[in-house]
Order: structure tokens, then C-alpha cells, then sequence
């Protein structure tokens, strides 16, 4: 679920197809849609095609339910989903009767859901909306979403007898991976004998530069480490570093710069590390008493284990 105030996406209902038929239908003239739905082929489609989506770990299309206090008034989701270039079309119908005074507003309201959806759990590359030139007010809005005028595909389609334009609004992740290079020596330095992850840190003593120099020559030539800075709109806020280990899983070390802390930027780090090595096995082993690292792992999913260790608690990811 994702929400914002009183609206909120969540996975398609069943109990949503009649309405979303009805506004299907009565609003063919923006859609690729070539004949009316009718109950019978509503049912067949939810019972035959989205029941599936939900049974796929990676589905072409995602769907939601769009709610207002728990009421449907629209739906939409990501299709077209490809899962090796990252990128996804945005879908998006609202109920007719509220397209005229109020589209605005839950468009608005939508794109930045479906945004969180794409870029902060799927970690997509890139959104895209690929939209007959039939409904102008459609651009603003995208626009004040920072969405960009990406192509325009003149006279692409037959409407009403004559050929249409096609707009073409994209956006991309502003979340970046990026690897490890010689020129981040001073930054890791940094971040690595910041007080708080010194203390959260399974070693506590201060790292020395020339220990530290040694150390980073030998991980960036290392096949079995791999570390990454991560970035938010250009701005460096965090590195995540895997190392092979003997349990043929990958353990997870983390930090986060001491003036980006409490933004959620570790769960998104490790979130991104784990969509990135989707085949790997992890590993992290946290302080008891590093309770931000916990809740991180903890809502990625990672199963909790006691260490061995005094203190410490296991965390995997299988």
C-alpha cells in the first residue's frame, strides 16, 4: 500500500472490475481500447490475466486499486514493464465523473504514488506516459512533476478519422548505484571513522589513512567485493559494500552521511543492492543496539537469527 493523505494505491481488487469497466468504456477516445467491455470478458480478464500477475515475480504489468477513504475511484498501475532496461509505461484512469473538475488534483496525487512505486521499491529506471494528444491538461501536470516532453510521434495514430500526435512524458530515477572508484578514497575515509558508524561498527577503533588506503586498493581490485556509492539527485548520501563469504552468501556493510540520516536512504540503499543482485544470497550481521539498521533489514524481509556472538544479530536474505 502507498499512500498520501486520504488516497492511496493497492494491489487491484476483484470487487473494483465492474466500476473500472464502466470508466473503461466511457472513456475509450484516450485509450487503446478498440471495443466495449463487457461483464462476461471483465470477468474472464480478472479471473485469466490479473489473478496471474499476482503469481509472477516479475509480471509485464502491475496494477492498483486507486482509493479515496477505502472507495475505488480510479486505477492504473505500470505496464509494459521491462525488467532489463528498467523502464515501465505509466497507466492511469480516473472515474468519469470526476475527469472535468478534478483530474487534475488525482493525477497529480497518482503520479506521485505510482513514482514511490517505480523508483523506491521496483528501483526502475525510468517512468514514461505515452498519451494520444487528446487531452492537453494531461502535459501540465507532468510537467510540475518534473516529467519531461520526451518525443512527440507526429500524426502515430488514426482517431476520429484523421492522424493524431502522440505525446511521449518520461522520468527518471533520481536514486543512483554507482561504483566504486579511485576518486571516492577520501569520501569512504570519511564516512567510515564518522562517530556513529564507528560505534555500529563490529571493529570501533578509528581507521588510520594509511590502513585505510591499503584497504581500498585491495577492494577495488577484489572480483569477491563490491562497493557502491550511492546518490539522490547528484548528491553522494551513502555507500554500500557486499564481500563473498564462506556461507556462499554476500554480507552487507552500510552507512549513511551523517547529514542525510533519517530520510529512509538505507532501506532504499539495500533495496537497490538486492534488485540489482537478484540471484545472490545476503548476509548482515547488525548490533543489537543499532536499531535503524534492524528496522531496515527487517522490512526488506530478511529472516532474523540469533549470532553466535553476544550482541549481535544474523540477518538473511536467501
Amino acid at each position: 500500500m502507498f499512500e498520501i493523505g486520504n488516497y492511496k494505491i493497492i494491489p487491484i481488487r476483484f470487487e473494483d472490475r465492474i466500476a473500472i469497466m464502466k470508466w473503461r468504456n466511457e472513456q475509450m477516445f484516450h485509450l487503446r481500447q478498440d471495443k466495449s467491455l463487457t461483464e462476461l470478458s471483465q470477468e474472464s480478464y480478472f479471473k485469466g490475466t490479473v489473478a496471474k500477475l499476482f503469481e509472477q515475480k516479475k509480471p509485464n504489468q502491475i496494477l492498483f486499486s486507486y482509493l479515496k477513504n477505502d472507495i475505488c475511484i480510479g486505477y492504473g498501475g505500470l505496464v509494459h514493464i521491462n525488467w532489463i532496461d528498467k523502464n515501465a509505461e505509466i497507466s492511469f484512469v480516473l472515474k468519469t465523473e470526476l475527469e472535468l473538475n478534478e483530474f487534475n488534483f488525482h493525477w497529480s496525487v497518482y503520479l506521485k504514488l505510482i513514482q514511490e512505486v517505480a523508483f523506491e521499491d521496483l528501483f526502475l529506471h525510468k517512468i514514461f506516459t505515452y498519451a494520444f494528444d487528446v487531452r492537453s491538461h494531461l502535459y501540465s501536470v507532468l510537467e510540475e512533476n518534473n516529467f519531461k516532453n520526451e518525443a512527440i510521434l507526429k500524426e502515430h495514430c488514426f482517431f476520429e478519422d484523421k492522424f493524431i500526435d502522440v505525446y511521449i512524458h518520461e522520468k527518471r530515477n533520481s536514486f543512483l548505484l554507482q561504483k566504486l572508484e579511485k576518486k571516492h578514497v577520501k569520501l569512504i575515509f570519511d564516512w567510515a571513522n564518522d562517530s556513529e558508524v564507528r560505534k555500529n561498527s563490529l571493529n570501533s577503533e578509528p581507521i588510520l589513512w594509511d590502513n585505510h588506503l591499503e584497504w581500498f586498493s585491495s577492494k577495488l581490485s577484489n572480483p569477491d567485493s563490491r562497493i557502491f556509492i550511492f546518490e539522490n539527485e547528484n548528491i553522494q548520501v551513502g555507500q554500500v559494500r557486499i564481500d563473498k563469504n564462506s556461507e556462499d552468501s554476500w554480507l552487507i556493510d552500510y552507512s549513511v552521511d551523517n547529514n542525510q540520516r533519517g530520510k529512509g536512504y538505507g532501506f532504499l540503499m539495500i533495496n537497490a543492492l538486492i534488485r540489482r543482485y537478484e540471484n545472490l544470497k545476503f548476509l548482515a550481521i547488525v548490533k543489537n543496539e543499532n536499531i535503524a539498521s534492524k528496522r531496515v533489514f527487517e522490512k526488506l524481509g530478511f529472516a532474523k537469527e540469533i549470532c553466535n556472538k553476544e550482541g549481535l544479530i544474523r540477518y538473511l536474505i536467501l
